[in-house]
């Protein structure tokens, strides 16, 4: 029994949730014009691959600070509903069956939330998820800090090696789906890595050390 590890924005889904949690979000009035451009320009440059984003996920972490969580969870169970549960792609659930038959376990391995991913793994029927938690004080209220380690690039590869290493599984085992160069760090240490519906950086990559190149519609 080995691991699948299975990215989310652009990979099992078609599009990026943060851009589509950004539009929601100024469409509510969550956030102004000022913020929303902000994010909108970090967003397209790091989709350009000018930008690490990790400091534009620890930015958008910190504006939550006074924020209730349970204020989140209701906002985010609306968004997965209107927004986001259409945009699976076709070739992701023939994916997920062949592991699932094979007897691996599948785990999201995201950069999203936790309660966006609360979502995906029940949609799925995922065995776990490896996300971006928040840190909440005993007021039910955000704190504006990363609740343990950044899911993002190293950070993904640190959460995905003590997942496996929690089941007795070694990383020579796992397989990773992605379609992003700032998953490098877990794809070069898979046994198996998969690049489905890669950027322009990662499909050169992926060609000149023979991995698979996937195309799920």
């Amino acid at each position: 029994m080995g691991i699948a590890f299975f990215d989310f924005d652009k990979t099992l889904i078609r599009r990026n949730s943060g851009g589509l949690w950004l539009m929601e979000e100024f469409r509510r009035g969550g956030i102004g014009w000022f913020d929303f451009a902000r994010a909108g320009i970090w967003l397209m440059r790091y989709s350009a691959g000018f930008v690490d984003l990790e400091a534009g996920i620890r930015m958008a972490i910190r504006s939550l600070e006074g924020t209730r969580e349970d204020d989140m969870r209701a906002r985010v169970d609306a968004f997965y509903d209107t927004q986001v549960k259409s945009l699976y792609r076709p070739g992701a659930a023939a994916a997920l069956t062949r592991h699932r038959e094979a007897g691996d376990q599948l785990v999201l391995l995201t950069s999203a939330s936790n309660y966006l991913s609360e979502h995906v793994q029940r949609e799925l029927a995922l065995d776990a998820y490896l996300a971006n938690r928040f840190s909440v004080g005993t007021d039910g209220v955000f704190t504006g800090e990363p609740d343990g380690e950044l899911c993002y690039g190293n950070g993904k590869l640190v959460l995905a090696s003590a997942y496996a290493e929690t089941h007795d599984v070694g990383l020579d085992q796992c397989a990773f789906y992605t379609d992003s160069m700032a998953d490098l760090p877990v794809l070069e240490a898979v046994g198996r890595p998969v690049v489905v519906h890669p950027d322009p950086r990662l499909r050169r990559l992926a060609q000149s050390r023979n991995w698979s190149v996937e195309d799920w519609g």
